[in-house]
């Protein structure tokens, strides 16, 4: 019994708050469910929603490792520009994906539903990766 209790010491918190692999691998898992949501809409609807699913999940997976790249880098910095430079870069993520959807809507307006089904394929990944940290816990059992 004791080793067991060793373990997650040893561990401390760094499943829950600092998985790194967990990180590294979501931008592939948003990817990979775009593409069977892709497949999925292509055989229903079209070879072309099944692009702009897979578009959407593309860009969603870009502005994911953008935003964990940039957090990283802000968490590194001092405080003192780390903040004004963390807004300033989140506010231009924010307004490149603005800019995709307004494309998007005013070149391809049918395609907005598939192009935002796969961006929203990082809810899935999110969710998925929610229940294995919930599966790690051990006292939540107990």
């Amino acid at each position: 019994m004791p080793e067991s209790d060793s373990a997650p010491a040893a561990s401390g918190p760094a499943p829950l708050l600092g998985d790194d692999a967990a990180l590294r691998r979501m931008p592939l898992e948003i990817v990979a469910v775009a593409a069977v949501l892709a497949l999925g809409g292509g055989i229903l609807f079209g070879w072309r929603t099944g692009v702009f699913v897979l578009a959407g999940g593309g860009l969603s997976a870009l502005a994911f490792a953008w935003l964990k790249t940039a957090v990283t880098r802000f968490l590194q910095q001092e405080r003192r520009g780390a903040l004004r430079r963390g807004v300033a870069l989140y506010l231009l993520r924010l307004g490149l994906i603005c800019l995709a959807f307004l494309i998007i809507i005013l070149l391809f307006p049918k395609q907005i539903f598939a192009f935002a089904a796969g961006f929203s394929a990082v809810v899935l990944v999110l969710l998925r990766e929610g229940w294995r940290a919930m599966s790690l816990l051990k006292t939540w059992k107990n």
